[in-house]
């Protein structure tokens, strides 16, 4: 049989033309496959069996055949397609051949009426053969594939699984909905949880609800109208002004408000309906997408409001109300035709008869006052209807009426000179809201309670100014728990980078992009391959014919749908678009199979590499991503192929390519990921994989990520000994072990990672590797960190520099002279000589990045120990900053902690509070706890200087407790925190007890500002105590120390501190 495309009769297979509609009859054609959001219902009777052993055979066959008859005709009335009859039961899918938005509430008013037409079904079975039928009912949400190149319109996916086993565990006569489903039409149904389904196979329970009513006439999800409207000030003038021109002139004016779906057509119109109720009579009609008899329904609704009909008035009843509105003149025939819309009069019209009957009825409504009438979703609207509409704006005389129409783009497809010519029509297209009004919106919809940033930025980006988005995208963090109210604060409880766009939302880009033509179609799913952005030549490459032409139309014509729009082009000669909206390049790329996607990014990654040319290292990430698109989806599909494998090597080694050049321009944050893209895209046994693994955990060494690094570096050190690579996996052995030491202070000792790094440097010199041995003398300086042996670590980081030079590698010579510069900031070289020094290294290694940020850093100390405080402020600041924009946590911390330490000795305690505070915290985050014990030790002493003694207390036991036993600052500093805070408290014996084993602790440090701050601490709390005969010994020590090293600050303090003795 053929199935007409124009009307839906279906004609035997070798009629040329369509018997009722007289248009053209062809086969149908095959199908691609596709990936859609569809909603599939399961029906099956119970009891059948039984039914069967009871019932003669033909007269089974006859009562299944009611039934399946009864279940088909619920099924299509609401445009479901019947994919199968399984024994017993109906599975129908409503999403194909085509999807609409409202496909999940289609498929629960086919469910509702399914169940209803069974009722009576049974009345007539009991009658004729004595028998009744139950059915249960299952219906789920979901993605499936769907089509196949046979034309079969066959459905596969986990979606069709869950819907039948809703239908199993659904008691009989009832109906269970799927979550999914559930959230489509959950302000349109009554429906009451039931215990959530455990599925084998599902690691969660199936969320499931059963169906007790579904509300005729509701939208599955409501629109919100009640929030303050933002950003419409405009077009609500536009629409004021048409509306007076109707009053002032009797006249009738066509008002048009074109949008997409969601950006506040709705919204707009309650908004001016609000501010004319009560001026104007106001009736409103919709446009339905599906139904029989629907031509005229928006203006049945129309005269059904102004007339005041009931749903069971009687037709002599309904002929009466509609006369009582029309006056005497022409009264008989016009109530006649108007009554035949509701079946009320045996009358047939023709059109133009209905056209005067509706202009009578309306002119005559709008004879006690203003009139406006709305028509909603236009573009649905038949031809007919909307001749009618402007039947009525060309033809009405002597009556205010404004009719004011709602729909989307689309409907210029149809009427592209939709109130063209008419001097009394307007025509406006609302655009998206700006941030700042989107802004507005979720503080109104939220009643003005606060919303975390990342909450805020999510929304904001996703819903790209489309008020709809904004309201679901907020909805479903709520519904979710990913967003809970504590007073008057909304918190997220999860990450919310990662959150899905909502069903509605799905739904609503579904059904726009299922409209396009097979070829706007392949246009629009190769542009979102290419990503938000794209260049015309790229959509020409992805086809395997030469189509460029063809190409440009197309894209022109999805201009005009209001999909993409022209956007500024990077290349010469090549004109560039853009995705209107992120979210439907989103819906566009999930829609195409995985193998197309898969084979599309092949070929943009070979459209780049053709384009660029010489300068293809300025676009090879974006070849490795689309690379390792290609491969991951080859790897969902599986089994992987050889040219598959092939795609992900050569992904890896763009990569590896670009993590290379990010680590030579400093930026060991990017450098880091695209090592693990490349590690991760390069299969076990591979012989490059063990060094991925390495600068991958290097990387993250580098940036002070010890959790990511101890875990790239454990892979390294077992993938490197089982590949036989000798030297990377000493190197990565001691990336592991000063990633442990930070993670957990007490679980590496020094001399453990000391022999490490003997046995390391012993066999990195045999095997003459350079690079290793910058790396091994660098960590060979750090390892001193511990013992504050500082002029030690800066004679290691020497050796480090010189082996770094030999290799010629900017980014070791960086990490070398960084930790040269550290070394001597902390050891004994005064202010002058360490900033020749550091501005020195800067001119060999540049002032970006890590150096940089060290640059900054030294100069802020100098400054500080110099005595000129704001120069060392506004330093600090630049340091921080820089430290943000490269996107390094720890260097922020590291900011804050030369912040403090400075602002310490010049005696503003507050703004030191605030910068340990900020280390510590960052610190935590970074679960950096080897830093952090120092961090807390610091925080104590400026709580002390503060008076919050108890405080000071508790972050002075924090430092003792995380430090391990050989961080000497950590344990010294934590113990001059507690001394002070026990002389405070009058606990005189503990504090000097406290004071004296610090100092102890530092007496063979190589530290000068270390240790006179110990000195210093233990002069304080002799003083405390009453002891200003030792007192004195002790502060003179410090400034010994503060004047070696040039601490003009300190040197002041302390010669103060030793006035007041003398005094």
């Amino acid at each position: 049989m053929l199935t007409c495309a124009n009307c839906g009769r279906e004609s035997p297979d070798d009629f040329a033309f369509c018997p009722a509609c007289a248009a053209p009859l062809a086969p149908p054609a095959a199908q691609h496959e596709t990936r859609r959001t569809v909603t599939v219902v399961f029906c099956d009777v119970t009891g059948s069996t039984a039914m069967g052993e009871r019932l003669d055979p033909e007269s089974l066959r006859r009562v299944m055949s009611r039934y399946f008859d009864e279940m088909r005709a619920a099924l299509e009335r609401h445009g479901g397609t019947v994919e199968k009859f399984i024994g017993d039961a109906v599975m129908a899918v409503f999403g194909v051949p085509n999807v609409h938005e409202d496909d999940a509430l289609r498929a629960v008013r086919a469910a509702g009426e399914m169940r209803e037409a069974l009722v009576a079904l049974n009345k007539e079975l009991e009658r004729d053969h004595g028998v009744s039928l139950a059915a249960r009912i299952g219906v789920n949400t979901g993605e499936v594939v769907a089509g196949d190149p046979q034309g079969q319109t066959l459905v596969t996916g986990d979606a069709v699984n869950v819907a039948a086993r809703l239908e199993q565990a659904a008691e009989p006569g009832s109906v269970l909905l799927g979550g999914d489903t559930m959230r489509l039409v959950r302000d349109a149904v009554a429906a009451e949880p039931v215990e959530p389904l455990v599925m084998k196979g599902k690691s969660d329970p199936i969320p499931a609800f059963r169906l007790i009513e579904v509300t005729t006439g509701v939208a599955g999800v409501a629109r919100r109208l009640d929030s303050p409207m933002v950003g419409r000030d405009r077009p609500l003038a536009q629409l004021r002004q048409a509306f007076d021109a109707a009053v002032a002139d009797r006249s009738c004016q066509l008002f048009t408000v074109l949008g997409a779906p969601g950006v506040g057509k709705s919204r707009l119109v309650a908004e001016f309906l609000g501010a004319v109720q009560s001026e104007a009579t106001v009736l409103r009609g919709r446009c339905l997408p599906y139904g029989e008899g629907i031509t005229f329904f928006p203006v049945g609704e129309v005269v059904k409001e102004a007339a005041g009909l009931d749903d069971f008035d009687a037709p002599e009843e309904i002929e009466r109300k509609i006369c009582a509105v029309l006056g005497d003149e022409e009264r008989g025939a016009a109530c006649a035709t108007l009554a035949q819309l509701f079946g009320a009069a045996d009358h047939d019209s023709a059109a133009e008869e209905t056209f005067w009957a509706v202009r009578r009825f309306l002119e005559s409504v709008a004879q006690t006052g203003p009139l406006v009438v709305v028509f909603d979703d236009i573009q649905w609207g038949e031809p007919t209807f909307l001749d009618l509409i402007e039947h009525i704006a060309d033809w009405s005389r002597d009556a205010p009426i404004l009719v004011l129409c709602m729909a989307r783009p689309e409907l210029l497809d149809d009427r592209p000179v939709w109130g063209g010519g008419k001097f009394n029509a307007a025509t406006i297209l609302l655009e998206r809201l700006s941030d700042d009004d989107c802004a507005e919106l979720i503080a109104n919809l939220l009643r003005r309670a606060a919303l975390p940033d990342e909450a805020r930025v999510r929304i904001l980006e996703a819903a790209e100014g489309t008020p709809l988005f904004v309201e679901e995208m907020l909805s479903m963090l709520i519904d979710d728990g990913l967003l809970v109210l504590e007073g008057d604060r909304w918190i997220a409880t999860g990450h919310l980078g990662g959150v899905s766009v909502p069903p509605t939302i799905q739904a609503l880009l579904a059904a726009r992009l299922d409209r396009l033509s097979d070829d706007e179609r392949a246009v629009i799913q190769r542009a979102a391959v290419a990503g938000k952005q794209f260049h015309l030549g790229a959509l020409t490459a992805m086809f395997d014919d030469d189509r460029g032409a063809d190409v440009r139309s197309t894209v022109m014509s999805l201009v005009r749908r209001d999909l993409i729009g022209p956007d500024r082009s990077l290349l010469i000669g090549e004109d560039a678009f853009r995705f209107r909206h992120l979210l439907i390049r989103d819906a566009a790329y999930e829609a195409a199979p995985k193998a197309v996607r898969a084979e599309l990014h092949e070929r943009y990654a070979a459209w780049i590499v053709d384009v660029a040319g010489e300068r293809v290292e300025e676009q090879e990430e974006i070849v490795a991503y689309h690379l390792e698109r290609a491969y991951r989806l080859h790897e969902e599909l599986g089994p992987l192929s050889d040219a598959a494998r092939q795609v992900g090597l050569r992904a890896a080694t763009h990569y590896a390519a670009c993590g290379r050049r990010a680590s030579e321009r400093g930026d060991e944050t990017a450098a880091a990921t695209l090592f693990r893209h490349a590690a991760d895209l390069l299969p076990e046994g591979n012989p490059d994989r063990p060094g991925m693994l390495y600068e991958v955990a290097r990387a993250y060494g580098d940036t002070f990520e010890p959790r990511l690094a101890f875990a790239a570096a454990d892979e390294a050190v077992h993938e490197a000994a089982a590949a036989g690579q000798t030297a990377l996996g000493w190197l990565a052995r001691l990336e592991r072990s000063f990633a442990h030491q930070l993670l957990d202070p007490h679980g590496k000792s020094t001399q453990e990672i000391r022999d490490e790094l003997a046995g390391a440097i012993a066999s990195l010199e045999e095997a003459g590797d350079e690079a290793g041995l910058a790396t091994a003398w660098r960590r060979r300086a750090e390892i001193e960190w511990m013992p504050c042996r500082f002029d030690s670590a800066a004679v290691a980081a020497a050796r480090a520099v010189e082996h770094a030079r030999r290799v010629g590698k900017r980014s070791l010579l960086e990490h070398a002279l960084g930790i040269r510069s550290a070394a001597e900031l902390f050891g004994s070289m005064r202010p002058d000589e360490m900033l020749a020094s550091v501005e020195s290294a800067a001119e060999e290694v540049g002032h970006e990045g890590l150096f940089g940020h060290i640059l900054m850093v030294q100069r802020s100390a100098c400054a500080a120990m110099s005595g000129d405080l704001d120069r060392a402020r506004r330093c600090s600041d630049e340091a921080t900053a820089l430290a943000e924009r490269i996107g390094v946590p720890f260097y922020v911390a590291a900011s804050c902690e030369f912040r403090g330490d400075f602002e310490l000795f010049a005696g503003d305690a507050a703004a030191a509070e605030r910068a340990y505070r900020r280390q510590y915290e960052i610190l935590d985050r970074l679960g950096d706890e080897g830093h952090k014990s120092t961090a807390a030790a610091d925080l104590a002493r400026a709580l002390y200087r503060l008076d919050r003694l108890d405080e000071a207390e508790t972050f002075a036991r924090l430092a003792l407790e995380i430090a391990a036993q050989d961080d000497l600052v950590s344990q010294a500093s934590g113990r001059c925190a507690r001394a002070l805070v026990q002389a405070a408290r009058g606990e005189h014996d503990d504090a000097i007890r406290s004071a004296r084993e610090a100092v102890a602790i530092f007496e063979d440090a190589q530290s000068p500002v270390f240790q006179g701050t110990v000195w210093m601490t233990l002069a304080e709390v002799l003083r405390a105590a009453g002891r200003t005969d030792e007192a004195p010994g002790a502060a003179r020590a410090a400034l010994g120390l503060f004047e070696r090293k040039g601490n003009e600050p300190a040197i002041t303090s302390t010669k103060a501190f030793l006035r007041t003795l003398e005094a």
